[in-house]
């Protein structure tokens, strides 16, 4: 189950919702070597892109992860990121039907 109130609270930060814009479709904004060949995109990729701290993008990335809107998949040392279309796809519906 969704909470609806902490999709909300992630939603409410530009930059969360920049990097949920950016993994939509990650070919397009990322280099090659960062696509993830199907894995995702390496938590590093989007520190580079953000310009930011990793401390402070690894602080937006798990509040979208612990939200439900970002899949974690490691591979060795790396972390790997994608995004978790059906929660958003729920959480869509949701806003539709009660607004």
């Amino acid at each position: 189950m969704l909470d609806m109130n902490l999709i909300h609270k992630a939603l409410a930060n530009p930059l969360r919702r920049d990097i949920l814009g950016w993994l939509r479709a990650p070919a397009a904004t990322f280099p090659d070597d960062y696509a993830g060949h199907g894995r995702g995109v390496p938590v590093h990729a989007i520190q580079a892109r953000s310009g930011l701290a990793q401390s402070t993008v690894s602080m937006h990335v798990a509040l979208l992860v612990e939200a439900g809107l970002l899949v974690p998949r490691r591979v060795g040392q790396w972390v790997f990121l994608s995004r978790n279309e059906e929660a958003i796809r729920t959480f869509t519906e949701q806003i539709r039907m009660h607004l």
